[in-house]
């Protein structure tokens, strides 16, 4: 959930095919496959692959659980990225891709892609945070309008439309847990824990902080703020989708103890532009 909404451009599309969960539309020039139902197998490869070639996407992205990832290869899906335990803390996932346009599979800036992870191993497991002023909390229905008005304000685009309030509310009625920091009474910078019940996992996901608030900590303490409160769910793995090309949200990460899991190519539209995005991963012991 780290991408992008045009200024005119609409976000891309939630639907079902069979039971599973799918987002498409030209804003990624995608079909990513979000949530998986085994009972939609082995069909929903090529649904999925025959929505693509209609559209004329230029990539097809799925979140696989291991057991399921040879339907998928059988099609020409590769794996770009895994995360270890992260299907009921007993698996695998897979982040698998296929390219109907092998140009998309040639990630851009691959030198700041490079100069970004070798900072991140550097700062691993180095984490601090000197927020100390201002007050973290758990985000409800009331501050749908604040924060929507803030992740306006920090995105000029967006996979999905998180400066819509009334995606806010439908996210946080679902499974979405957002969490905020309060600066003299006032929402200065947020995040999201997108909880998947089933595979017992979460993407951290939506940081977002106001430009005069950057340089403080920020990240990295809601990140902590939400790490303490997945402890208390039947949650095992942790995981995160960030712009490859972002040193300051991947040292965040690996600083809290995150590991490294791949990089997919060209995966998401953000600010304008497709950008390739890395996935970093983290199991949890229950409090």
């Amino acid at each position: 959930m780290n991408a992008s909404r045009g200024e005119t451009m609409q976000p891309d599309e939630i639907i079902h095919l069979g039971e599973s969960t799918i987002q498409h539309g030209p804003a990624n020039d995608r079909v990513y496959l979000m949530k998986l139902a085994s009972a939609d197998l082995p069909n929903i490869v090529n649904d999925i692959y025959e929505l693509g070639r209609q559209h004329g996407y230029t990539k097809l992205f799925a979140k696989v659980p291991a057991q399921d990832v040879a339907h998928f290869a059988a099609l020409g899906f590769i794996d770009e990225a895994r995360v270890p335990f992260m299907h009921k803390g007993e698996t695998a996932g897979y982040f698998m891709s296929k390219y109907m346009d092998q140009r998309r599979g040639i990630p851009q800036n691959i030198e700041r892609i490079s100069e970004v992870l070798e900072l991140a191993d550097q700062k691993a497991g180095t984490h601090s945070s000197h927020i100390s002023d201002n007050r973290i909390i758990r985000l409800r229905l009331e501050h749908a309008d604040e924060l929507a008005e803030l992740y306006g304000k920090v995105f000029t685009t967006y996979p999905f439309p998180v400066s819509d309030a009334a995606f806010i509310e439908e996210s946080m009625k679902e499974n979405t847990v957002f969490f905020g920091i309060i600066s003299q009474g006032r929402l200065v910078a947020a995040a999201s824990m997108e909880i998947d019940t089933e595979w017992q996992c979460a993407e951290m996901t939506d940081f977002a902080t106001l430009p005069q608030h950057r340089g403080t900590g920020a990240a990295g303490a809601l990140l902590l703020a939400m790490e303490y409160a997945a402890k208390d769910l039947t949650l095992k793995t942790l995981f995160t989708i960030a712009r490859a090309e972002s040193f300051g949200m991947n040292i965040v990460f690996a600083r809290a103890g995150y590991l490294f899991g791949g990089t997919l190519h060209n995966n998401t539209q953000i600010a304008g532009k497709l950008e390739s995005m890395n996935v970093w991963h983290k199991q949890i012991l229950p409090r």
